[in-house]
């Protein structure tokens, strides 16, 4: 059974969730209460309190009213006639106000003693197709009515829902797991971020060992995009409103960015980006270009900052300021196929170094009557999305297409990910782009000594932001870093005080050859020392003691609890090289 054969069960028990609160609440206002991916949840302006402890009891009254639920019947109402019905609910007058402005159908739909505000698309007999043990009510928490933090504080109730018991199980055990790799849970035991309220919400503040990986992560991004003829640009943080007016990111994205500064000297209003595209385009239109220089491809792990709603904000997957890597390829026409494919085949490369598989890819094509949505240029549209398609078929990938789901400017391709927690989320992104030329009068010289404006560009960000991207690692790994990325590759543990200053020798070593190693000569035990670093999940751990001395060796101690014995500082260090430098997952 798919989501979409789920949603007339889970939209059902959305219903039945609020007969059961009215019944044990009387006086509360029901608002909005639809299916979700993992079930449903209504919105609800409660008299009194409900707790994560009321649930079970609310699970008991809707099991005693579900027998009585044998179908559903429907009425259209005139507006007057709905307000009636829900005469002391503010919450569904509001509703029923904007679908009359719509002209669209006022329906209400009753099942047992039951009447609610709805559009439909539930089960015929809920008492019989909504099996015992197949759904649960799941976990309480806070909502703004309309999503806005200007109103009242509602309490949501969330809901889980499957097929079956069994699917409801598989889904809980799932559940656990994602617990147990929560970036959150992870970045916090192993020191890698943390949000001060001080510094402010969705402002991640990297500790030593996140920015190892980070500065690891970019570091292999650069070597990578170099390798595949990018050049690396640096922009400001900031720019004058101009320039986000001439994108045309002003008004359009004016919400998700943050108010504008304005200069007391002149009036002049600055914005910090929310993207590097408009401070790309600057760049390659200073300079005079000629065909033979085109592609120009300029990359930048550049910072932008989005004011994103602080109910919104979760851990490093979505947060306020962002690193990205980011690029923008600028092309003339016949070079977007080798370019757009060179940019999906450099994407998946790095999903194959980082081990991840799970994935495939979404082709977003425009809707030629939304006019109003997309800019009218037929001619490139129709182009350009055989173009893609056309790569896409070429490089052998998975991928659906999806109308009325490109960007304003131009067709894209995202690429969606099964994560190991079960969640499907877009990583990332290749996007063309037909507008740029004429907002920022991007040109370059042809064959022929003509100015020619035919330039496309192709952004893409192909490991997504680092901040959404990190939290994606920390869970697909669990914490258990590859030794490329890993904080601390080498704990080296000496067995005893006497044996520092071999321990020591062995540090410098390592350092030397580039390898990131610490000693622990704490004077805990030698055994919570070594399962110290198991549970920090050092990938190699080194023990001194008398007999590495004598011999001048190392025994080893791998994370899988596989040991090397008598082996070199040199050999070690080869083998951590080789490890390294391959980036080994």
């Amino acid at each position: 059974m798919n989501e979409e054969q789920l949603h007339p069960k889970r939209h059902t028990l959305a219903h039945l969730l609020g007969a059961a609160v009215l019944e044990i609440y009387p006086g509360s206002k029901l608002t909005l209460g639809p299916s979700i991916e993992d079930g449903f949840y209504y919105d609800i302006d409660v008299s009194g309190k409900i707790s994560e402890g009321d649930l079970s009891k609310i699970e008991d009254k809707m099991r005693e009213l579900l027998p009585t639920w044998t179908s559903f019947s429907h009425k259209k109402n005139t507006p007057e006639e709905a307000k009636n019905v829900f005469a002391n609910n503010e919450y569904k007058s509001e509703l029923i106000d904007e679908i009359a402005a719509k002209g669209e159908d006022i329906t209400l739909y009753t099942s047992g003693t039951f009447t609610d505000l709805c559009r439909g698309g539930h089960v015929e007999n809920p008492s019989v197709d909504i099996t015992e043990g197949s759904w649960k009510l799941d976990r309480v928490a806070g909502a703004y009515w309309r999503g806005s933090e200007k109103n009242k504080m509602l309490t949501r109730i969330y809901g889980l829902a499957f097929e079956s018991k069994e699917k409801l199980d598989e889904y809980l055990n799932m559940r656990e797991e994602a617990q147990k790799r929560d970036h959150r849970k992870i970045g916090q035991e192993q020191k890698l971020f943390f949000v001060d309220e001080m510094v402010g919400k969705g402002l991640i503040m990297w500790q030593p060992n996140g920015t190892i990986i980070r500065d690891e992560i970019e570091k292999f991004a650069r070597t990578m995009e170099s390798d595949a003829g990018y050049v690396r640009v640096v922009t400001p943080h900031l720019a004058k409103e101009e320039l986000f007016l001439t994108s045309g990111h002003l008004p359009y994205y004016k919400d998700d960015m943050y108010p504008a500064m304005v200069m007391e000297l002149d009036g002049t209003k600055y914005y910090l980006k929310a993207m590097n595209c408009p401070h790309h385009h600057i760049i390659f239109r200073h300079e005079h270009r000629s065909y033979r220089d085109l592609p120009v491809r300029l990359a930048e792990y550049g910072t932008v900052y989005r004011n994103e709603l602080s109910g919104t904000l979760a851990g490093l997957l979505r947060v306020r300021c962002l690193a990205m890597n980011d690029a923008h390829i600028y092309c003339r026409k016949d070079q977007i196929r080798d370019e757009f494919k060179n940019a999906l085949a450099l994407t998946m490369k790095y999903f194959e170094i980082f081990g991840l598989k799970d994935y495939w890819f979404r082709l977003s094509l425009w809707d030629p009557e939304r006019k109003d949505k997309y800019v009218d240029e037929p001619e490139n549209w129709n182009y350009t999305e055989g173009v893609l398609r056309d790569v896409l078929v070429e490089l052998g990938v998975k991928f659906i297409e999806v109308k009325d789901e490109a960007a304003f400017y131009g067709p894209k391709v995202d690429i969606q990910f099964k994560s190991v927690i079960g969640r499907t989320e877009s990583m990332s992104t290749v996007q063309l782009d037909f507008i740029a030329k004429k907002r920022f009068e991007l040109s370059y010289v042809d064959e022929t000594g003509k100015v020619n404006d035919e330039i496309f560009v192709i952004h893409r960000a192909p490991l997504s932001t680092h901040e959404r991207f990190t939290a994606f690692l920390i869970e697909h790994y669990a914490g258990i870093w590859p030794t490329w990325l890993a904080p601390v590759q080498v704990r080296i543990v000496p067995v005893s005080e006497k044996f520092n200053d071999f321990s020591m020798s062995v540090l410098s070593s390592l350092k030397s050859a580039g390898v990131r190693a610490d000693l622990d000569g704490a004077s805990d035990t030698l055994g919570k020392r070594i399962r110290n670093a198991k549970t920090e999940k050092v990938p190699y751990v080194v023990v001194i003691g008398e007999k590495e001395v004598t011999a001048n060796s190392l025994t080893i101690e791998k994370r899988s609890g596989d040991k090397i014995e008598n082996i070199s500082v040199e050999n070690f260090v080869e083998i951590l090289n080789e490890e390294i430098s391959t980036r080994k997952s």
